[in-house]
């Protein structure tokens, strides 16, 4: 072995190390910047050293941004679901059934959390993964090995000497922390994108993304639960588990063996308050025979296994004091009233604000000041307040009234006809309304102009340095590097995000205006239709309301907006920065063909990737909708078409085409 190839693995040795204690153990050795360092120098002697290449390195857990279709893999042994309980007297029942299947043996139980993400199969050969896949119908699953590399404490390499088999199987669960499943509602909320019910719908979402670089982004963690193989190391479940612990996978700290019911008892009681102070979702227990051989014994129904059982949590809920009512101020200028809280423990999350949404909310729950409220997380989902606790309302309360006036700049609100949303009028003079209009501007899924978020975006327009989204381009680094706490590397990553968003497409630039009503789809519409912005902006009511799918109210925001002169100098002040007012000779249509289709995409494909029919699709005229009903006009099928899908196409009558019709009627080859 020559020393290059020696040090590389003493390095991914050393990081692996440090994964495994910082993310199992949570007891980490390496400092962050020695952890950096020691990243950097791998990265540098990989690329330096290609034939060293390890699909497992270290430095693979950030993913590739170039997208992959999942291929369908049979598991090797079916994943079943359990059987699930609403009350402790099922699980009473569960364990008399065991007791008399066993025979009266004596045996034991291991209780375990039952953790709300997506299921996980991973394959691991001579300490090694080789393959990980989603549970998909239980007999067949998506292969999603790329993405689970990302995960950081899923080990890439099982730690060396610690007795593993040769090759054997994993089973767990990949979850979305709370912190993290915040974060990134916050953002799809600020971007307009439709929010994630609860953790569990955004780990899946996450999980089959085909970007692993998006993946790596959202920060996914995981806990592992079930070891199968020939060549186990113990006859038990749980001291199974235990090894699994010693070779590197983060077995939950909750995993308890229980002798009788009675601790089994206890265990529920214990958890059904301790599980609100865990940092990831939890929608109850597990309970499972330890022994492997009275699990053979037990055996199987044809859906669940007999030894083992689900024992789901009520929802949860909780009651706390309004402490006050604060009115915030939107980049469209719409009032949002938030109810300040007492602060309440909730689905592991200390809750302080609920959104009350609008003025009409507030009447219909007949909030009063000071009242207790309860609040809840729906399926996991964000903090909202369902109903007053009136036998504790105080005497003389009075009712939450809605301000009249914008509490920022003071204006007289205005309410939206037809809608329950009052709004600020002052657009172009309101502190929040301008800096939440930059903030959109810049944010990923409009320019992209990385390094300015939420507290940048404050701080440029405090220093007089951007006051509408045009003057974005007239900063440099000298005038950013003015800025508190502002060094030359923060203000070059600001001027490369300036430069690189001179390519930012037609559409993209359309939605990045914050014309009211206008959000990602509607503005790709809006692109297609148009072709430039000069057409965009000449067009009356009429003309853009003959465009599918816009409606009067979007096609008279459209109109107001650019009859505004401020709006039509900021364009003209874009334009002359370099951004695209045209659409691209790529991103026109090739044609009308599908034009009325409204089309589903399903299963995977041997000629293009999904995406890529996606944008045929649209090229064609054709409409993508992610989901079947009456009015989908065909599906585009390729293989392992999901069972769902499928059955539920055949009860509407909806056709079904392969890829090779499909490009056939596209006149492809």
């Amino acid at each position: 072995m020559d020393n290059i190839k020696q040090l590389i693995d003493e390095l991914r040795n050393e990081l692996n190390e440090n994964n495994y204690k910082y993310y199992v153990l949570n007891a980490p050795t390496m400092s962050d910047k020695e952890f950096d360092d020691k990243m950097a120098m791998l990265e540098r002697l990989e690329k330096e050293n290609p034939q060293y290449f390890d699909p497992n390195s270290p430095t693979q857990r950030v993913g590739s941004d170039i997208n992959k279709s999942f291929k369908q893999v049979t598991h090797q042994r079916p994943m079943l679901s359990l059987a699930n309980t609403y009350s402790v007297e099922e699980v009473e029942e569960f364990f008399d059934r065991v007791k008399s299947s066993l025979g009266n043996e004596p045996f034991q139980i291991v209780g375990e959390m039952k953790f709300d993400g997506t299921s996980i199969s991973i394959i691991y050969e001579n300490g090694h993964m080789v393959q990980a896949v989603t549970r998909g119908d239980g007999t067949h699953g998506d292969d999603v090995t790329d993405n689970v590399r990302t995960i950081r404490c899923i080990p890439l390499h099982l730690r060396p000497g610690s007795g593993f088999p040769e090759h054997f199987e994993v089973r767990g669960e990949i979850l979305m922390p709370w912190d993290v499943f915040d974060a990134l509602n916050k953002e799809r909320e600020y971007n307009e994108e439709p929010l994630f019910a609860n953790p569990r719908n955004a780990a899946a979402g996450t999980l089959k993304m085909q970007n692993s670089a998006e993946v790596a982004r959202r920060r996914l963690d995981a806990y592992l639960y079930y070891l199968l193989g020939d060549n186990l190391p113990y006859d038990n479940h749980y001291d199974n588990l235990m090894a699994m612990k010693q070779w590197g996978f983060k077995i939950s700290s909750a995993t308890k063996l229980l002798n009788n019911i009675e601790e089994v008892e206890q265990f529920i009681a214990y958890w059904d308050t301790e599980r609100k102070y865990l940092p990831v979702a939890t929608d109850g227990l597990v309970f499972k025979v330890n022994s492997l051989r009275q699990q053979l014994n037990l055996g199987y129904t044809s859906k669940n296994p007999r030894w083992a059982i689900a024992y789901k949590f009520q929802a949860e809920r909780e009651c706390t004091q309004l402490q006050s009512v604060s009115f915030e101020v939107g980049r469209t200028g719409v009032i949002t009233p938030v109810a300040n809280l007492a602060p309440v423990l909730l689905s592991g999350t200390i809750v302080k604000r609920a959104t009350l949404h609008n003025e009409d909310i507030i009447r219909n729950l007949d909030i009063h000041e000071g009242d207790m409220l309860y609040v809840e997380k729906g399926g996991e989902i964000i903090p909202k307040i369902v109903g007053v606790n009136l036998n504790m309302r105080q005497p003389n309360s009075s009712p939450v009234k809605f301000i009249t006036h914008c509490p920022v700049c003071g204006s007289a609100l205005q309410r939206i006809e037809g809608e329950a949303a009052w709004v600020c009028p002052n657009k172009y003079a309101c502190k929040p309304q301008i800096t939440g209009k930059i903030e959109h501007f810049v944010s990923r899924h409009a320019m992209n102009i990385d390094g300015v978020g939420e507290e940048v975006a404050q701080q440029l327009y405090n220093a007089g340095l951007v006051t509408n989204i045009a003057d974005i381009y007239d900063l440099s680094i000298e005038k950013l590097m003015t800025l508190d706490r502002f060094g030359l590397k923060s203000a070059q990553r600001i001027m490369k995000g300036i430069k690189d968003s001179l390519n930012v497409p037609y559409e993209r630039v359309i939605f990045a205006l914050s014309i009211p009503y206008v959000g990602e789809t509607v503005a790709k519409k809006l692109a297609l239709a148009t072709n430039d912005i000069d057409t965009l902006m000449s067009m009356s009511v009429e003309q853009l309301s003959a465009i599918d799918e816009i409606g009067t109210k979007i096609a008279q925001s459209i109109v107001d907006y650019f009859a505004v002169e401020n709006n039509r100098t900021i364009v003209e002040r874009l334009r002359n920065a370099g951004l695209q007012m045209r659409l691209t000779e790529e991103a026109k249509p090739v044609s009308d063909q599908l034009s009325g289709k409204s089309i589903v995409i399903s299963g995977v494909f041997n000629h293009h990737s999904r995406d890529e029919y996606k944008r045929m699709i649209e090229a064609n005229g054709g409409k993508n909708v992610g989901s079947i009903s009456s009015k989908t006009s065909f599906i585009l099928a390729g293989d392992n078409m999901g069972p769902a899908k499928l059955e539920k196409a055949k009860k509407l009558g909806i056709e079904i085409i392969n890829e090779e019709q499909f490009l056939a009627m596209l006149k492809q080859e």
